[in-house]
């Protein structure tokens, strides 16, 4: 059928595990020395959900999640992939499965799988909803969520549904011996184990298939033999599916048809030259791939070239989902390659990488910056009420914003308690980086949320910005995977000297991912900084405009700026965009809830008076 001519919402809905994977950050021992550990969003058709979101598949996810902290991660992350939830299923009764894992060396891949009573193997058939089923146009089934009885009821169901409706089935082998009961728990990276049981369940389901995709060893559990040709000719007795065997840094060979009379006469897709990192969640990637293709009817050799290339991408970095590519980074691989087999060290690949899969895409923000509070605590005189007091008001207003657009710049000091009361709110936050004795940058922002945008100051008077110095804040917020804003405070007024700063910054792959610049530039400053910018980065999250000196002038400014580039998202205001709302608050004139009202009153008015003229967004 027609991708064109299909109007179902979602191309592909994916059902079975998820959990959430702890992740070793040390590389090169064993899970025993492992000391710290990075939490992603996990299990195979999570991963393969999230993994074709971002290359441009309207995805969604059939699964169950504790009713816990860990459930609400994979919700809200997926959510941040674009990943439609609605099918997932919240369980107060059990908690969300864990794994464990770690890189040892190019084979060895520890793996702990922590899936007791877990959620996800909770599913059920009542958790699968006809209509949604029927909205997409392909089902994706895993052979984990076969193997106990009530998640492969739940799995059959959907299939049947997708049948009766013209849908697409796809099994992806996903064989774990262990989840079958096969190994011993520590024996979770084992890829095969032969079991006539096993490979007896997984063929009941073969029929059904449009699509089968395995490794060789999933391949020999599906066609009961180590044989890989002679599997392949089995499962093709049993159905009419075509079948690809993923075969790593040899690439894929996919079976349309009649099996040939030799192994490698199907359509054979080599891999990609590149150093093998981490084979975990590389088939998850191929899978995404290649169904950006095949979802859309497109000849098998470009599926597998999808599927390869996504598969390297993740192959050579640390974690499944997280290493996953956005459809411009494929782009951007295929088209220039790399010089280096080890992908993750490219400069470039990776800053496309990072900044094309941003958790969060802010338009129009109009932030204020409260990290500077002399003025506010000047008003307080006699009172018992604090600066602190103060911005507790100032969260509560923004709180009460109908629609999302304000953020604030804090310290980590006076601003303490509102950072932490920020924390699951839809609010940019910003915060400023002091320093501390004893402590290096990567170790400060080593301990704040993730949510929190680094905030520096670049100075260039004097003599001028210090590369290296900046080359070590940029490389530590990547590493602690935190987003960076650069606040340019001299000179006011020159902007030849920031725009080749900016060019400076980018000869060393500097790419901060916010620049606010001085309204104070001028027109035609402005606009030769903001083309600057994404003339060396054109995947830059945004521009804003600063003015805390004058906070109601230039406004018009902004709203301008951001007709001209849509680069610029929005504006940085000091404490005066509150009037004389502080200081009625301190001197007892107006109560709290006067003064949020007021004070929201006050943030509105600028998201009204700056939006964006109307435009069509970039999808």
């Amino acid at each position: 059928m027609s991708a064109r001519r299909d109007r179902r919402r979602l191309d592909l809905l994916t059902i079975g595990r998820s959990s959430v994977d702890l992740y070793g950050e040390q590389v090169g021992g064993r899970l025993e020395d492992m000391g710290t550990f990075v939490k992603y969003l996990g299990g195979c058709p999570a991963n393969i959900a999230a993994g074709a979101s971002r290359l441009g598949l309207r995805t969604a996810l059939l699964t169950r999640v504790g009713d816990d902290h860990m459930g609400r991660f994979i919700i809200e992350q997926l959510r941040r992939e674009g990943v439609c939830t609605d099918a997932i299923v919240s369980d107060p009764g059990r908690l969300t499965a864990l794994v464990i894992l770690g890189i040892r060396d190019e084979e060895t891949f520890p793996l702990l799988f922590y899936r007791e009573n877990c959620a996800d193997m909770a599913l059920c058939e009542d958790d699968v909803d006809a209509e949604f089923v029927r909205s997409a146009r392909a089902v994706l089934i895993t052979g984990t969520h076969l193997s106990q009885p009530g998640v492969r009821a739940a799995s059959l169901e959907a299939v049947r549904i997708a049948k009766g409706n013209g849908g697409r089935v796809i099994l992806d082998g996903d064989y774990r011996p262990v989840l079958w009961g096969l190994t011993t728990p520590e024996l979770g990276e084992q890829r095969f184990v032969a079991d006539d049981e096993v490979t007896s369940e997984l063929q009941t389901v073969l029929p059904d298939c449009d699509l089968i995709v395995g490794t060789e060893e999933e391949l020999h559990i599906l066609g009961g033999t180590t044989d890989t040709y002679a599997a392949v000719c089995r499962i093709r007795e049993l159905t009419d599916a075509q079948i690809v065997c993923k075969r790593g840094e040899r690439g894929c060979i996919v079976y349309a048809g009649g099996v040939p009379a030799s192994e490698d006469d199907g359509v054979v897709h080599g891999g990609f030259p590149i150093e093998v990192f981490n084979v975990l969640g590389a088939g998850d990637a191929f899978m995404s791939g290649f169904l950006r293709g095949w979802l859309r009817d497109e000849a098998l050799e470009e599926c597998c070239r999808l599927g390869n290339a996504a598969g390297a991408l993740v192959v050579s970095r640390h974690g499944c989902t997280p290493a996953s590519p956005s459809w411009a980074e494929m782009q951007y691989f295929l088209e220039h390659g790399s010089p280096l087999r080890a992908l993750r060290k490219d400069r470039m690949l990776e800053h496309v990488h990072w900044a094309t899969n941003r958790d969060t895409l802010w338009r129009n923000l109009t932030i204020v910056a409260l990290d500077e509070l002399t003025e506010i605590a000047s008003l307080a005189g006699g009172s018992t009420k604090s600066a602190a007091d103060f911005l507790d008001l100032v969260f509560a207003a923004i709180g009460g914003l109908e629609h999302g657009g304000a953020g604030l710049i804090l310290d980590g000091e006076s601003g303490r308690s509102l950072l932490e009361a920020s924390a699951g709110h839809d609010v940019w936050v910003g915060r400023v980086l002091d320093p501390v004795a004893g402590l290096s940058v990567a170790d400060q922002i080593r301990e704040w949320p993730l949510q929190q945008v680094v905030v520096a100051r670049l100075d260039l008077g004097g003599s001028g910005a210090d590369v290296r110095y900046f080359a070590r804040l940029f490389n530590a917020c990547r590493r602690a995977r935190h987003e960076l804003l650069l606040e340019v405070v001299s000179p006011a007024t020159e902007a030849d000297g920031l725009v080749d700063t900016i060019a400076s910054f980018a000869a060393h792959n500097i790419y901060p991912d916010w620049w606010a610049i001085p309204a104070e530039l001028g027109k035609a400053g402005r606009d030769r900084v903001v083309a600057s910018i994404a003339g060396h980065d054109a995947a830059c999250h945004g521009v804003l405009l600063t003015g805390r000196s004058r906070d109601a002038e230039f406004l018009h400014e902004v709203k301008a700026s951001a007709g001209r580039s849509d680069l610029v998202r929005g504006a940085i205001l000091g404490p005066r965009v509150f009037g004389d709302v502080p200081g009625q608050w301190f001197a007892g004139e107006i109560g709290d809830r006067a003064a949020i009202v007021s004070l929201r009153d006050a943030i509105a008015a600028c998201l009204h008076d700056r939006a964006r003229p109307d435009r069509q967004e970039a999808s």
